[in-house]
């Protein structure tokens, strides 16, 4: 095909995989002003059960946009585990727990969601070529209707675990291969006990009945190793190692979904390259234990949306987008270590048990159990206090947190659409939030110029009726100000009664950029 036939395209930036993690990107870019091209391989949205677990801190993000409702009432599971034990996942919050909602549902949702706000999205056009450039990103790509020639200011990779951009650009992703591997299948038609990890002589051995009558059945054979396949692993050998490990015969169901997963872990060295990010399981692969790969993916999304966004529209101010690569790379290290330690004590044989006994009488005392569950639901993730930050002063405690639910009252009139914290995120902007500090509306006022960026609310909490009556306010008592990013992290905080200075002004620079020239107003 000559040059004439191929289509030159020219989005701001270009996202490579339309997953949950590439659609979630999309959508946070719009919010921000950018304009999104996703390219994906496949033709539909994915109809395998794959990830089926969306915990705390993803189920805030998602009501912070205001997506909850579309999902109805998934079922909540209350206790976790780590590495096979259980574990109460009860936290502050109205989200704690685990929701089960199955991938296909988490896809169908973001991608509606991303057309409504204009990002396109191109179904089966597969990468073969991508260049970064110091100015811009060039990738070709070949679509149902010939080849289509991509030109971006920037490139996000979003393309999974065996991610094209990585291999076509040879990005460095340290770690090891699998070691171990779990055999997994849903299957129609059987009829076995529900079993929640349990640990048999010769293996592991998980079984879930749904509503709808199919079971999920994962199964570990201790001492085996993965094995090379050129695709999913055949159903007669998922049920010759749940045969021989339970001794049950699951050989005549109906199998809808195949699947095998090893214990692989590997990072990105760097999530930036230049003009070309990772995000979700590009940047990261690790096995899907405790669900955390789809929700640590979903969070990268949101903290790089609205900072890439901002620097296509050209307000970032310096060292906005680098702050991904900071933020989220320690973030994924972490998680990626403990998934390392549940993996050994999962898949571990009768050597692992002292581990296990040790863990299992850990984990009852309630600061283990605070800790493990706050790691695991994301809602203890806090990035580091400002350079900005009085150097003399320690940073207050909320600053680098999420901002915690709370039910509030403003003054911008029933038709404001607030109502919590989260509600006020809805917008994918910046939030100042005053509670009242004595100042008489001056820091409203001082916070005008960036209005374009960030909505200035006077509120005040109020208690919220059930189910969230045990989490009513989620702020510490005397909280006067809170500056927060379109991500919910908290960018500054300040106490009531406080006289504030020039901190607000400096945070709001650190994170916001210099004041727009033209204001279009103190509301949003």
């Amino acid at each position: 095909m000559t040059a004439e036939t191929t289509r030159t395209l020219t989005p701001q930036v270009l996202v490579v995989g339309g997953g949950p993690v590439g659609l979630m990107l999309a959508g946070e870019l719009r919010l921000g002003g950018a304009d999104v091209l996703v390219v994906e391989r496949r033709d539909a949205p994915t109809t395998e059960s794959r990830a089926s677990t969306l915990h705390a801190r993803t189920m805030e993000i998602l009501d912070s946009r205001g997506l909850l409702g579309a999902l109805g009432t998934p079922p909540r599971e209350p206790l976790g585990h780590f590495g096979g034990i259980p574990l109460s996942l009860e936290l502050p919050g109205p989200h704690a727990g685990q929701w089960k909602v199955p991938q296909t549902r988490t896809e169908e949702l973001l991608e509606d969601w991303a057309r409504s706000l204009g990002a396109v999205i191109a179904r089966r056009h597969e990468l073969h070529r991508l260049t970064v450039r110091d100015d811009h990103v060039e990738a070709g790509t070949t679509g149902p209707d010939g080849p289509v020639r991509v030109r971006a200011e920037y490139a996000v990779a979003c393309d999974g675990e065996d991610s094209t951009v990585r291999r076509l650009t040879g990005a460095a992703f340290p770690g090891h291969d699998a070691r171990r591997e779990l055999l997994r299948a849903d299957v129609a038609g059987i009829d076995i006990p529900d079993r929640r990890f349990e640990r048999l002589p010769h293996g592991l051995a998980i079984a879930a009945r749904r509503a709808d009558g199919v079971t999920r059945v994962m199964v570990h054979e201790f001492g085996s190793t993965p094995r090379q396949r050129p695709g999913a692993p055949e159903f007669g050998e998922i049920a010759a190692v749940w045969r021989r490990v339970t001794g049950e015969d699951i050989g005549d169901g109906t199998p809808l979904w195949r699947n095998a997963f090893g214990d692989a872990c590997r990072q990105l060295t760097q999530y930036r390259h230049g003009r070309l990010l990772f995000a979700g399981d590009a940047a990261h692969r690790q096995p899907p234990i405790g669900g955390q790969a789809l929700n640590l993916g979903l969070q990268d999304a949101v903290n790089l949306g609205w900072k890439l966004a901002a620097t296509v529209d050209g307000w970032a101010p310096p060292g906005l987008l680098d702050s991904y690569h900071t933020e989220r790379h320690a973030v994924g290290r972490r998680v990626l270590d403990s998934i390392e330690t549940q993996a050994g004590v999962l898949f571990g044989g009768p050597e692992s048990e002292p581990q296990r006994a040790l863990l299992a009488e850990l984990m009852p005392l309630e600061p283990v159990r605070l800790h493990l569950a706050g790691m695991i639901s994301g809602l203890d993730i806090r990035y580091p206090a400002d350079d900005a930050d009085d150097a003399e002063a320690p940073a207050n405690p909320l600053v680098g947190t999420r901002l915690p639910y709370a039910a509030l009252r403003t003054d911008e009139g029933k038709d404001s659409g607030a109502g919590s914290t989260f509600a006020l995120l809805r917008a994918g902007r910046g939030v100042l939030l005053d509670f009242g500090g004595g100042d008489g509306g001056a820091l409203l006022r001082a916070a005008a110029p960036w209005a374009s960026r960030v909505r200035a609310v006077a509120a005040t909490p109020t208690r919220a009726p059930a189910p969230t009556e045990r989490y009513p306010t989620g702020l510490p008592d005397g909280t006067g100000a809170v500056l927060v990013r379109p991500d919910g992290h908290v960018a500054w905080a300040a106490p009531r009664a406080e006289a504030y200075g020039q901190a607000p002004l400096a945070a709001l620079r650190r994170w916001f950029g210099d004041p727009a020239p033209t204001p279009e107003g103190t509301g949003g």
